[in-house]
């Protein structure tokens, strides 16, 4: 009587063995799968933001790490992908995080040229609430596109507002947390780097290090 059980104990174990291991098979490739869209979906959006024609580089190999909790959101170093054009910076994209958006953090990217001007944002990721707050997706709006062509002239510039607060940019209707904590997230981004930005190109590009 013992061997039966033995052995349905051993098949089951069997089982459970090769359950497991399926299981981190499948994991394994759907986490390359998944971190390599990610890295398609983030050049896509670097050569949005930065146009081809003033960089000769390849902007996800020439990329450093920023980390200021008040500036960028995290205690987590954001990514930046430095635009050069015959080795001289021309441009960069900073990841940085809202952290108050209504529903939590909204990941997003900014391209600005070395005059401090806005080249552009996109999202990145966020949970806000559909038909309301993700209207900060390109794919749903383009509300995103108030930033091109902006400064930020000082750290009290009242033009990086929305509207409600006496400031340029729309709110959306029924939801201006949202649009607010963007404002605030880009404007503090932009005005980092026009006060560092002989720190930040100088710094070692250290992203896969810090990424692996």
């Amino acid at each position: 009587m013992n061997n039966p059980m033995i052995k349905n104990g051993l098949l089951l174990a069997l089982f459970a063995l090769l359950c497991t291991g399926l299981v981190a098979f499948v994991n394994q490739q759907t986490q390359d799968q998944i971190k390599h869209q990610e890295q398609q979906e983030l050049m896509r959006v670097l050569h949005q933001l930065i146009p081809d024609d003033i960089h000769d580089n390849d902007l996800t190999a020439q990329c450093t790490l920023l980390q200021d909790k008040e500036v960028f959101g995290s205690e987590d170093a954001q990514p930046a992908y430095i635009a050069t054009k015959a080795d001289k910076p021309v441009a960069i994209a900073i990841e940085t995080i809202a952290p108050d958006g209504y529903n939590g953090n909204i990941k997003l990217i900014i391209g600005i040229n070395t005059q401090g001007e806005v080249l552009g944002v996109r999202t990145l990721a966020h949970q806000e609430t559909p038909g309301l707050g993700d209207k900060i997706d390109l794919r749903k709006s383009d509300w995103v596109q108030q930033f091109v062509g902006k400064f930020v002239r000082s750290e009290e510039d009242k033009q990086w507002l929305v509207k409600k607060d006496g400031g340029d940019f729309d709110q959306f209707t029924g939801a201006t947390i949202t649009p607010r904590a963007y404002v605030k997230a880009v404007k503090r981004a932009v005005w980092y780097f026009n006060n560092n930005q002989k720190q930040i190109f100088n710094q070692p590009l250290n992203c896969e290090a810090n990424h692996d």
